[in-house]
């Protein structure tokens, strides 16, 4: 079996703020091309792409899956997204495969911010795209007013190509404004009927409109728009078609996925107007080379995700971008250069797996058990080929949790389960924290970490318990002390004795710990100097104040004495621990906390609400500048004051601001602040003192 000619193939994914219905249009697609028997429904959890029972669960997209159907001598492959934010590392796997995108929106609600958000992605990599106003069943349906806040969000370059007829309760079809002509649906299937009169206007108005947005694509067009001529049907196609390919023109349908009206119309101007894969032509890799879809060139393939799963393995993910991909080959990834050896090339279909001898340039497919290859990886045919296309982009993750294993079972598990879980999570880390020793989980939002710890149970048998971390405080000095410290304990035979003189100084914030000594004449012995060193590192790990690890000091070992039969090791150790203790009173402790410099993206409406959060949170703001209608704000704020902060900032701005953070410094604490952190620390000694 030859692969599918370039030439025909379209690779499409639907995106979407969250509930505007994409699932259910891919379900529609899929029906009407007879991939499937029967419609399923999401609400039901029995659709063909939603198939993952924290899918089924929650009623809503995790995953991206796949879909491919044929319809009008194409080969559609679809590719169904989340639309809930924290679940965006899928549209941006999703977005790396394909050469177009169905923005579907909700008639309803009109333009949300999940759609403004997607469009920004398909932005950033010039996918050509198309609008499907879906439904339009539904109460409330105001088609007008989504049209006009398309317009009014995006451009003038939204070109309505089918005007509905009806709304709600009485929408019962379309009208084509190139060919002239309405459909309305009796007993679901279309019926071609006469333009409605009273509809004749505004169609007339949107033909106008559509044929001088088309004629911006062909400037032979424009010449002979201007010049008052009438432009064919045929033209008019071939002038949406190019401006859709180009990016000029954004054709818009109408619809309702669940009453199955309107989609096969839209699998047919996909496969009309969508550009092909040989139209797209190449990739661009690293070296600035362009690697032109032939099936006969060498192979180059780019993964686009990867999961996990405990009883099939790892399933990679990958697009062929050229030559032939062969079951059993021999591979090379040009990423992590190592070899890689596949089995079986696997067409998907949701869950559902259909092995295929080889795959092309345009197919989207998967392979079972890939040892090495992680997802933007790019995957070649020898080593000889010096080809490695760019990676793929990920929002950073910005909700920090801390988890920890319920029972002695799930931490056996944990650590094998996090490690399988990152590899199908591109947006997740995973750190262990030194100054608490808590393990930290950074992930998207609140339902990402609902769903990994659903994951980590289901999949990989470890149950965790999530909280909020602690802040790693730090403690230093902020004066010089010097201590005489002896220890001595007589326990009958030898005994322990260790004396030790220490000098501690403060150092400027970010320098450590440093040790030196200045013994002269062998008071201390040689070979007790780095005991007295180990002692006080080990003392530092939990610090005095608050159990924290002390930072940013030097200690100097400048005098002491030994007993030639019992001193040891073990003396030294102790007595350097107790020194440090003794230190910390006399030289002026203090409680450090980590700042970080955040980096926050909002809209200019937000920016005050924003400010006076920021400015709450004990944050000092570095500047703002203003770009494309968002304002970016660099600001040092407490980490103690950012755990909710991606939860607090996306409901100020209804999920219009992200930001991100890292960690730029450790500063003093405030003293109210300080008191309590030091008095919960005396109060948790004191309660396990008890016990």
């Amino acid at each position: 079996m030859k692969p599918t000619s370039p030439d025909r193939i379209r690779n499409v994914a639907l995106i979407s703020h969250g509930g505007a219905g994409k699932t259910s249009l891919a379900e529609a697609m899929l029906f009407d091309a007879g991939v499937i028997g029967r419609l399923g429904s999401v609400d039901a959890g029995t659709t063909t792409l939603d198939w993952d029972p924290d899918e089924q669960k929650r009623g809503q997209t995790i995953n991206l899956a796949i879909g491919t159907v044929e319809a009008d001598g194409a080969r559609i492959t679809i590719v169904d997204t989340p639309g809930y934010a924290d679940f965006q590392a899928d549209v941006v796997e999703a977005l790396a495969a394909v050469d177009a995108v169905i923005v579907v929106v909700d008639a309803s609600a009109g333009v949300e911010v999940g759609t403004e958000e997607v469009w920004r992605l398909a932005d950033e990599r010039r996918l050509p795209r198309f609008v499907f106003i879906n439904k339009m069943d539904r109460e409330n349906a105001n088609y007008r007013a989504t049209l006009d806040a398309l317009k009014a969000r995006f451009g003038p370059k939204i070109a309505p190509v089918y005007l509905p007829i009806g709304s709600a309760d009485s929408f019962r079809g379309y009208i084509d404004v190139i060919e002239q002509h309405a459909n309305v649906y009796e007993g679901g299937k279309p019926k071609e009927v006469p333009i409605p009169d009273e509809m004749r206007a505004e169609e007339e108005a949107r033909r106008e409109a559509l044929v001088e947005a088309a004629a911006e694509a062909s400037d032979e067009l424009m010449t002979r728009y201007l010049d008052g001529e009438t432009l064919s049907d045929a033209e008019i196609e071939a002038a949406v078609h190019k401006g859709t390919r180009e990016g000029s023109v954004v054709p818009v349908f109408v619809g309702s996925a669940l009453r199955n009206v309107g989609v096969r119309e839209l699998l047919t101007m996909i496969a009309k107007h969508v550009p092909s894969v040989a139209e797209v032509g190449g990739r661009v890799e690293t070296g600035g080379k362009r690697i032109e879809p032939d099936p006969g060139a060498a192979l180059v393939a780019q993964v686009f995700k990867t999961t996990a799963d405990p009883f099939v393995g790892r399933l990679t993910y990958l697009r062929v971008i050229a030559g032939t991909l062969h079951s059993q080959a021999h591979l090379w990834n040009a990423s992590r250069r190592e070899d890689e050896r596949i089995g079986n090339v696997l067409g998907m279909l949701g869950k559902e797996q259909v092995v295929m001898p080889q795959a092309g340039p345009g197919d989207i497919v998967a392979i079972a058990k890939m040892s090495s290859t992680h997802t933007g990886d790019t995957l070649v045919a020898d080593r000889a080929q010096s080809v490695e296309l760019p990676g793929l982009n990920f929002p950073a993750p910005s909700l920090q949790v801390s988890i920890e294993p319920q029972s002695k079972a799930d931490l056996d598990k944990l650590g094998q389960a996090l490690q399988r879980m990152l590899e199908e999570e591109p947006t997740v880390r995973v750190h262990r924290e030194d100054g608490t020793g808590e393990t930290i989980l950074t992930a998207m939002g609140d339902s990402h970490v609902d769903v990994i710890v659903e994951r980590l149970k289901r999949k990989f048998g470890a149950s965790v318990i999530v909280g909020s971390p602690r802040v790693p405080y730090r403690e230093t000095i902020r004066k010089a002390a010097k201590i005489d410290n002896r220890f001595k304990r007589q326990t009958g035979g030898h005994g322990q004795f260790g004396h030790v003189v220490i000098n501690f100084e403060p150092l400027p914030s970010g320098s450590g710990f440093e040790f030196g000594d200045k013994i002269v004449g062998g008071v201390v012995p040689k070979q007790y100097i780095p005991a007295v060193e180990k002692g006080l590192r080990e003392a530092m790990i939990e610090g005095v104040l608050a159990g924290y690890p002390v930072v940013d000091m030097r200690a100097t070992l400048v005098d002491g004495s030994y007993h030639t039969v019992d001193s040891s090791e073990m003396a030294f150790k102790v007595a350097a621990s107790q020194a440090l203790k003794r230190a910390f009173p006399e030289a002026d402790p203090s409680l450090l906390e980590p700042i970080l410099e955040v980096e926050v993206i909002v809209p200019d409406e937000y920016m005050g609400d924003v400010m006076g959060q920021i400015t709450a949170k004990r944050g000092h703001v570095l500047g703002m500048d203003s770009a494309d209608g968002m304002q970016h704000l660099r600001a040092q704020v407490p980490q103690a004051e950012m755990f909710h902060y991606a939860t607090e900032l996306r409901s100020i701005t209804q999920g219009r601001g992200r930001f991100t953070w890292k960690l730029d410094h450790y500063a003093e604490v405030p003293h109210n602040v300080a008191e309590k952190v030091i008095a919960e620390h005396e109060a948790t000694v004191a309660a396990g003192e008890k016990h």
